[in-house]
């Protein structure tokens, strides 16, 4: 889990003194891989401080990822989020990719190998050219306190109005399953010679066509006071 920066999802929640505020989440949007060992979903959530009769003062997206268990059962591994300012409106609709093909990765190429090459545009010519090269056409980009850029001509203006150059780590945690996978790992953000920001990023590669696109980007910034 990310709170902001990455703990222990078990010992966090284990180690929370008790209270009285609601934190209510609804998935609306949810994908699995072909073999039906990893996905993910996401939507909205809001917090209530003092209970169920309060109103809400806070509001965000969430991502988790999950894996099949050994019983068949799934269990999260990830869970991620952004806040942003109260939505006009939430979406009641449950909706899963547009891609119903079923290309499952027969020659199993990994997800790792084809981030290198989106490191090394990131690296090289900046974070929009990675997305026009790897990208999905239904991509949804995360970025805090901004509503979700869903589609890759959103996503690359989200991007592109971003300040200053980024730095993404290559060493990542990464596990991938059939047609699908996840990544997280660390960024810095420069402008000009000064360090104003870093954080944590997650990826969801999927592959579609012959070949690994990504389909969700989130990056979760550590406030200066958590680092």
């Amino acid at each position: 889990m990310f709170q902001p920066d990455k703990v222990n999802g078990r010992e966090y929640w284990n180690g929370r003194a008790q209270s009285k505020g609601l934190l209510s989440w609804a998935p609306n949007y949810a994908d699995v891989s072909t073999n039906g060992i990893m996905g993910y979903t996401t939507g909205n959530w809001e917090y209530r401080p003092k209970g169920k009769d309060d109103a809400p003062v806070a509001f965000g997206e969430f991502i988790t990822v999950w894996l099949r268990q050994p019983d068949g059962k799934y269990k999260f591994v990830v869970d991620i989020g952004i806040g942003h300012d109260k939505p006009a409106k939430y979406s009641n609709d449950w909706v899963t990719t547009q891609d119903k093909s079923t290309d499952s990765n027969t020659k199993n190429s990994s997800a790792a190998d084809t981030a290198s090459g989106f490191y090394e545009i990131a690296s090289g010519q900046g974070l929009t050219a990675a997305y026009k090269a790897y990208a999905a056409d239904d991509i949804r980009l995360y970025r805090e306190n901004k509503m979700p850029a869903i589609g890759k001509k959103d996503a690359i203006k989200l991007a592109s109005s971003e300040k200053g150059s980024v730095k993404l780590a290559k060493k990542s945690v990464s596990l991938g399953a059939a047609n699908l996978a996840y990544l997280t790992s660390t960024y810095t953000r420069t402008y000009g010679d000064k360090v104003i920001e870093k954080g944590n990023y997650m990826q969801v590669w999927k592959f579609k066509s012959g070949k690994w696109v990504i389909v969700l980007d989130i990056f979760k910034a550590i406030p200066p006071s958590d680092k």
